[in-house]
Formats: structure tokens, C-alpha cells, sequence
């Protein structure tokens, strides 16, 4: 069997698993769980006016579902309406809309004052009833930019609807132009929240960078970092709508290494964005698994950090 023939096997593989287990991460969304509507605001609303309405907004709809006879979601509004453990402050939120599996925009840092801002995108299966483990990524994130860099934020962006791990939408890019058009207007108006000349980073996880290689992106955007990436739907770097600097890097422990780097009929990514055929720069991940790229201490959360920074080397490929 040919390499061509062999990797078409592979994926027909994945796309019927897809199809045919359970749709177990869609089934645990609460896609019925009543919420109020999200809170609208004019353009250039205050930020600190936004985490105000988008709290209570939060409070409303953990009160919601908790006269629904929805304790689950219930804990989960509660966890993230606390905060992070620790925190001298509440939780900040640029947005909220807890509807379905939920959308929610945190910030974590000053907006106002941050001259390195960087837009965490995250993949599959993240919702508000996962969004704990979203969150924890961003805070480590923050926390070792702010060892080196008090001037800056973190912006944790599940402003989409995130696929499930087993589903047949994992596999194709149609979530990821949905949310491409809601990605590309937020980070224009991100420019107007922060100082003028303040560098903005996109650092996007698995499906994360199927959204972010199909987002337009403006002279804002420095950096687009794919990690953890099946592919982005795209065969190079240079085809992606941005002028910034395109990364990749890929843990020795990630299992998304061995899925088949093939398109067909619209299902499937293309090329690996690690094969320096794509033309990305590479940087080191060490030996993060899948879930791993932004726990402390770890060198792919040091290479994040410093391409944030603007002080990444690039890093040979294995």
C-alpha cells in the first residue's frame, strides 16, 4: 500500500469514529441549561464597565441554572465567577454568553497598560463546563510573562464553539471559519483597549490553530503560534491571511503527531505545521504531551513566553 493510499485509510479511519461513537463531549455541554442573553456594548465600552456587567451577568445565569435543576453547570459558573485561587481581585471578563456550551473572553493582567498581549485560542472540547482547565493555562501563562514582563495580559478567548474530541466537525474547518469571523473583529477592537503600539500575540492549541491560520489578522498581530496542531487546512505558511511571524512547535509527547497530515474532500488539515516544508518557525516543546504545552516549569510554556516576548530563538527541527 502506498504512503498516499495508507494515510487516505487513516483518516476514512478517524472520520468513521467520528461518526460513529457517541458524541460524548457534545452530550456533556448542557446545551439546554437557560442563561440570560449576553450583555451588549457600544465599541469603545470601558473594560473595567465590561468585567462590572459580564460578572453579574455570570451571577445571573449561575442563579438560572441552579433553579433549572442544573447543579453541574451550577458548580462551574460558581468556580468561575471565584476566580483564580489566590486572586486579589474578580475575575475579569470582556465578555460572557452562558448559552449552550458557553462562550466566555478572560482577561488576565492590565489591558490598559500591557505592551505584550497575547490571545490564547483554544481546541476541541473546551467549554464552560472544561473551562477550569482552559483557565489554569492562561494563568501559568501570565504568571511567567509577568516574571520577566510586568507589561502584560493574557486574554483566554473561547469565543467560539469549540468541536468535540470525537466528532466528525474535529475534522474539518467549519467551526474554524465561524469562528475566524468572530477572532478577526475582536482583536481589531482589542487594538483600541490597549496602549497605542502594544504587540499582540495569537497562541492557538490543536483545532485553536485551525482558527487562528483562518483568521485575518491585522499589522497588530506580531506573532501566530500553532501548537499541538493537526494542520491548519493550508499546505504553507505564506498562505495564512496575516503578516506576522508564523511558529510551530510540537511536545515529543503529543499524541496529535500521528494523525494523518492529509486533506480529502474537505476533510483532514493538509501539511503538519512542524514539517519545514510549511515554512513556520520552529520552537522548541520539549516533551509536553498533548495537554501539556502551558503547564509551569516546562520548556514549551518558556518558548511561549519568550516568543511573546520577542526573544525566541528559533529552534533547529528534530
Amino acid at each position: 500500500m502506498t504512503r498516499a493510499r495508507l494515510h487516505r485509510t487513516l483518516l476514512a479511519g478517524l472520520v468513521a469514529a467520528a461518526v460513529v461513537f457517541p458524541l460524548s463531549a457534545a452530550a456533556s455541554s448542557s446545551p439546554n441549561v437557560p442563561s440570560p442573553q449576553p450583555v451588549s456594548f457600544a465599541a469603545h465600552t470601558a473594560p473595567q464597565v465590561r468585567y462590572a456587567e459580564n460578572l453579574a451577568n455570570l451571577g445571573e445565569a449561575e442563579r438560572m441554572a441552579r433553579d433549572a435543576g442544573r447543579p453541574g453547570r451550577v458548580a462551574k459558573l460558581r468556580e468561575m465567577a471565584q476566580g483564580t485561587p489566590g486572586a486579589s481581585r474578580a475575575p475579569r471578563f470582556l465578555s460572557f454568553d452562558g448559552r449552550g456550551k458557553g462562550r466566555a473572553v478572560e482577561v488576565f493582567g492590565d489591558l490598559e497598560s500591557a505592551d505584550r498581549v497575547t490571545v490564547l485560542v483554544p481546541g476541541s472540547d473546551t467549554t464552560l463546563d472544561t473551562y477550569q482547565r482552559f483557565r489554569a493555562g492562561a494563568v501559568a501563562l501570565q504568571q511567567r510573562l509577568q516574571a520577566e514582563h510586568a507589561r502584560s495580559a493574557v486574554v483566554a478567548w473561547l469565543g467560539y464553539d469549540t468541536p468535540g474530541t470525537v466528532s466528525s466537525t474535529v475534522l474539518t474547518t467549519g467551526r474554524a471559519d465561524e469562528a475566524a469571523s468572530v477572532l478577526a473583529p475582536f482583536l481589531d477592537q482589542l487594538g483600541s483597549l490597549t496602549p497605542p503600539g502594544a504587540r499582540i500575540s495569537l497562541l492557538c492549541h490543536s483545532y485553536g490553530s485551525v482558527v487562528c491560520a483562518r483568521t485575518a489578522t491585522g499589522p497588530e498581530v506580531s506573532d501566530v503560534v500553532l501548537f499541538g496542531s493537526p494542520g491548519t487546512g493550508a499546505s504553507a505558511a505564506g498562505e495564512l491571511p496575516t503578516g506576522a511571524r508564523i511558529w510551530a512547535g510540537r511536545g515529543s509527547g503529543d499524541w496529535i503527531g500521528g494523525v494523518p497530515h492529509v486533506r480529502v474532500a474537505g476533510v483532514g488539515f493538509g501539511t503538519d505545521p512542524v514539517d519545514p516544508a510549511f515554512g513556520a518557525r520552529a520552537f522548541a516543546a520539549g516533551s509536553a504531551g498533548h495537554s501539556d504545552y502551558l503547564k509551569p516549569g516546562t520548556t514549551s510554556l518558556d518558548s511561549l513566553a519568550r516568543i511573546v516576548l520577542g526573544t525566541a530563538p528559533e529552534a533547529p527541527r528534530a
